[in-house]
This record gives C-alpha cells, sequence and structure tokens, in this order.
C-alpha cells in the first residue's frame, strides 16, 4: 500500500509539473512570436502570409511584395466580383430575389441562415454577402443573373479580362469552389476597382448588421467578418475576407495608414487570427517608416 501510495504521489507530481509548464510555455511562446513579429532582419514586416503585397493606392508604387505574383485560390475574395458585376448590370436593387435549394453549399458544406424559399432585395443580398460573406447569398445573386449561374461567372470573368487580370479566373459566385483564383498582384488592382463603387466601400465597411426574415419577421444580427473593421481602430475603404481549406485566410483591404491610401493583399495566412496580425505589423511598419510612403510619392 505504500509503494502505491508513493507511485500515486510521484503520478500527481509529474501531472502537476506538465499542468504548470503549459501556460508558461504557451507564454514564453507567445512572447517569442511578439519578439519577431513586426520586421524581419531586412526591417521588412515579417508577415507570415504566404503571399502578400502592400501598395500605394495614388501611385501604384509596391511598398513590400511576398509572391506577389504566385495563383493562388481566393474563397470569398471572390464576392468582390459578385458584387461589381451584379452593380454593373444596373439589375434593380429593389427587386426581390428568392433563395432556392440550387443556392445550397453542397461543395464545402456551409451553412446560412437564410431559408429556402424567403424572398430578399438584391441589396441586402449584396449587403449579407460583403458584410458577413454569407455563401448562400451570393450563389443567389449569381443564380438569379440574366441567364443563370453559368452567364454570370462568364461575365465576372470578362471583367477580370477588362481590368487586365490575366491571371484570374472565377467558377462561381460565393468563392467555395478552389477553382477561384488570383495573385496579390492582380488582387490589388481588383481592390483599387471596388473602391471605386460606392456601394462596396459602404457595405464591405459596414461592422454590423441586423437583417429581418420577410415571412417571420425575425431580425438576424450579422457582424463583419473583418476583426479590423469592427475594432474602430483602422480608416478602412474597403474590405474582404476569404478562408476555404485550400486557400488558407486571405484578407483584402484598401485603408488610409499615415495619411497615405494603401491596398493590403493578404493570402494563405496560417492560424486564426494570422491575416489580423499581418496587417497589423504593416501598419506599425508603415507608421514607424514614413519615408517609405513618401519615397512612393516621390516616385510617383
Amino acid at each position: 500500500m505504500k509503494r502505491l501510495a508513493a507511485l500515486f504521489a510521484l503520478l500527481a507530481l509529474a501531472t502537476a509539473a506538465v499542468a504548470a509548464d503549459k501556460p508558461v510555455s504557451r507564454a514564453k511562446a507567445t512572447k517569442a512570436t511578439r519578439a519577431v513579429a513586426d520586421v524581419d532582419k531586412d526591417g521588412d514586416p515579417n508577415l507570415m502570409s504566404t503571399a502578400a503585397l502592400v501598395l500605394d493606392a495614388k501611385t501604384g508604387e509596391t511598398l513590400f511584395a511576398k509572391n506577389a505574383d504566385t495563383v493562388h485560390p481566393i474563397a470569398s475574395i471572390t464576392k468582390l466580383m459578385t458584387a461589381m458585376v451584379i452593380l454593373d448590370s444596373k439589375l434593380p436593387l429593389d427587386e426581390p430575389v428568392q433563395i432556392t435549394t440550387d443556392d445550397l453549399d453542397l461543395l464545402k458544406g456551409t451553412r446560412s441562415r437564410l431559408p429556402v424559399g424567403a424572398h430578399f432585395r438584391r441589396d441586402d443580398l449584396i449587403r449579407i454577402a460583403l458584410v458577413a460573406s454569407d455563401n448562400r447569398a451570393a450563389a443567389a445573386l449569381g443564380r438569379a443573373y440574366p441567364g443563370g449561374t453559368g452567364a454570370f461567372v462568364d461575365a465576372m470573368n470578362a471583367k477580370a479580362k477588362l481590368l487586365g487580370l490575366d491571371s484570374t479566373r472565377f467558377v462561381d459566385a460565393s468563392g467555395l469552389a478552389p477553382g477561384n483564383v488570383s495573385s496579390p498582384a492582380e488582387l490589388a488592382r481588383l481592390v483599387a476597382e471596388a473602391s471605386k463603387y460606392d456601394v462596396i466601400r459602404e457595405y464591405s465597411t459596414t461592422p454590423a448588421i441586423d437583417v429581418t426574415l420577410p415571412t417571420t419577421g425575425r431580425k438576424l444580427a450579422y457582424v463583419n467578418t473583418n476583426a479590423l473593421v469592427r475594432a474602430g481602430d483602422w480608416e478602412i475603404g474597403v474590405s474582404k475576407t476569404g478562408y476555404i481549406s485550400e486557400s488558407g485566410k486571405c484578407l483584402v483591404m484598401q485603408a488610409m495608414i499615415a495619411n497615405t491610401p494603401v491596398v493590403i493583399v493578404l493570402l494563405d495566412s496560417w492560424g486564426r487570427l494570422t491575416r489580423i496580425g499581418d496587417a497589423n505589423r504593416i501598419k506599425r511598419w508603415l507608421e514607424k517608416n514614413p519615408a517609405r510612403l513618401a519615397g512612393a510619392l516621390r516616385a510617383g
């Protein structure tokens, strides 16, 4: 019995030691990550995203680039093009669009609170797609386009060609399919074009919305998928997030930093908050190095 009691005591001590080590290890890892987070040995932002681009939106000057011409799946960043094509079509924004079973996500199995059979104004579907990145809303917008989803995808690709986005391809309206691809360099041009649309600027930077279900009158609350929009300490003109397993976490923004409009593209970020951390690292980097922005202005 004494030996058994001694064994239990040793096990208890070992368990306590492991439990005590875990938070210490996490704390050390977090501190180490913060210590190297902002810049690398060359003084450039130390980004965790696989591909990134930072442009001066006024001059088009590249402020920072990392694999900027590499083509990646872009997930729900696709919805910026979806919104542009719908707005270009001049379809009535107050026209009701019915949600049907054709709008269900059978590819990734994502869910939506928009019930099948309900009608929503086209304007509301654009808003929900841009604020909450709702895939069913985007699918319904494409399906209700004249000629259906196929014609809508053709219009998306025609718009990409018109903008000179030679490596950009679209296969659906939501971005769920990994066949929706682009590069940071081309997405920067896409964001610049999207910033010309008042509706996209307003909706993509709205922190939260309430949507009333037309059948029951029940309100659905949605929040913006970009935490930086909700935080309020950024001046953001256009925003869109994206994620599917093939793309990783993605983020595109047009924002004012150090009184200069900047386009930020982050693709294939690992971890839940890495794209947000990368964006903040870029912001701090530019604020601490205003000469880079001044140099871009002189070059322009």
